[in-house]
Parts: C-alpha cells; structure tokens; sequence
C-alpha cells in the first residue's frame, strides 16, 4: 500500500490502521478496502472514511477486545481524520450476498470514543440513515471499492441488481426518514439537518435510477430533476454540512420536513411505475 487516497492525513492513518489490522487478525485476515466518497472521487474534511475488513469467519471475543484497543489508539493519532475512521468488519460468506441471518457484523463508527458493537447493518437505518445499508454498501464495495490488501472486491461480492438497490433505499426512507417526522428534534443541528436533505436525494436518486450516486452527483441531479420548490433547500444543505456544529435554522428543519414528505410521496409513485 503506497498511497491508497489523495488525502496524506487520511494515508497516514490508513498505514497505521491496516497493519494493526493484519497483524491482530493474521490468518483470519481476508482483505481490507475502502468505499464511498474516498472510492468515489468526491471526500472532503466532512466526509467519513468507510472500509470494510472482510475476515475468514466470525472473530472470538478476545480478537475483538484487541481490536479496540487499537481502534483506541488510532484515535489518538494527531490528525483530523483520526477519529473519522468507521468500518465494519464482516465475515467472507456473510459478503458474498445479503442474508438477513448473517447481517449481524462488527461495527464502528467515527466520533471520539467510540466502540467496535454488533449491529444489524440494516436495522441501524432506524436511528442513523447510514448510507452503507447492507445492500447499498456491497454495491459500493464491488463496483468502486480501493483494496488496501486483498483479492479484489468484485470476487468477493456477487452483483447488485438494481431491484435490490430501490428496495434498499426505500427501506432506508421508511425506516429512518419517516421515524424523523415523529421526532423532528432529531434535525435541529445544522449537520444533522443538512445529512438528511442530501440523503434523500441519494434515495430519491436510486429509486429512479437503480444505482447509487455521491452526495454531490445526487443533489445536482435533484436540483435538476425535482420540483424547482427543493433547489434552494439542496443548496442550504450543502453549505450548512460544513457547519455542522450550529443550529439549524426553523424554517430550514420545517422545509426538511417537507421534503421527508415529498420522498415519500414520489416513493410511491417510482415503486407503483418501476412494478408496473
């Protein structure tokens, strides 16, 4: 691994993360690969650094306690992107096609302090609409995942067809988004409210298109495929991701409010048409 990114701080994490990796894993290290915005060209300081480390099987307990200890350390690493890491940790078969009875995977997420915790990669869209949902996440994997060490991603992954990405998507859209309408306090922060008016234009993106588009090639194809009624909301949303610590304006969290709505709605009219 030279370097795997454009991003030097991002690089000199990674050249700590993947031998610690390796050298806790040792047999039962399979690969590790990068996806979404790093693989796809369009990263920034807002973004979150995604890999998967693909293992031989399930890992014992006393693997997973020095895995976090060394997710404890990297996060020490004077860099920005230290506490940026989040990966997940999945077994080769689990990999190859979704199964619901094997989607319960290692996880991390980025954010000081965090734990490695079992998760059900999909049931965690109800609180946090993670655009790495199983299905979604294989895709990006297969068709635009780096390989820092490993057989390349696409012999690991079975293809997505598009009827699988729509379905995924709108499981996204009626598990997390529609649960916001009930708790709108959710979207009070500016970072929070602008995350969720770009994602539901990568859902509304999917639905239409049966594939998966960045955050910034879904928002431009919304502002110009959508009611004109959305363009100014897009483009709030795309400034206010980079000031995320402050409160988001009332009229905005109304209007994401809205546009909750609205997805839902033309949802329902994509499924109706996409069946018919």
């Amino acid at each position: 691994m030279q370097s795997p990114t454009p991003d030097p701080e991002v690089n000199v994490v990674l050249h700590k993360l993947l031998p610690g990796v390796q050298s806790i894993l040792g047999d039962h290290f399979i690969g590790m690969y990068l996806y979404g915005s790093l693989a796809s060209g369009d990263f920034d300081r807002e973004s979150d650094v995604d890999y998967v480390v693909v293992t031989d099987d399930a890992l014992s307990n006393e693997l997973v306690s020095a895995l976090q200890a060394m997710h404890t350390r990297i996060a020490t690493i004077d860099s920005w992107c230290a506490t940026q890491m989040e990966g997940s940790y999945v077994p080769q078969g689990a990999l190859r096609q979704y199964d619901l009875v094997h989607a319960l995977h290692l996880h991390i997420d980025r954010g000081k302090g965090e734990q490695l915790k079992k998760m059900q990669l999909d049931s965690a869209l109800l609180s946090r609409a993670w655009w790495g949902g199983w299905v979604l996440l294989r895709d990006s994997l297969r068709e635009k995942g780096i390989t820092l060490a490993g057989p390349a991603p696409r012999t690991l992954i079975d293809p997505v067809s598009p009827e699988e990405l729509r379905q995924a998507a709108l499981a996204i859209l009626q598990g997390w988004a529609a649960q916001i309408l009930d708790t709108p306090a959710e979207i009070d922060s500016r970072g929070y409210q602008s995350y969720t008016v770009l994602t539901l234009c990568r859902i509304l993106y999917t639905l239409h298109n049966g594939s998966v588009a960045t955050k910034p090639v879904a928002a431009r194809w919304a502002q110009e495929t959508l009611d004109p009624r959305w363009i100014p909301l897009i483009e709030r949303a795309w400034i206010g991701r980079q000031n995320g610590g402050l409160k988001a304006e009332p009229h905005d969290v109304n209007e994401t409010l809205e546009y909750i709505r609205y997805t839902l709605a033309s949802s329902a009219i994509t499924t109706e048409s996409n069946v018919s």
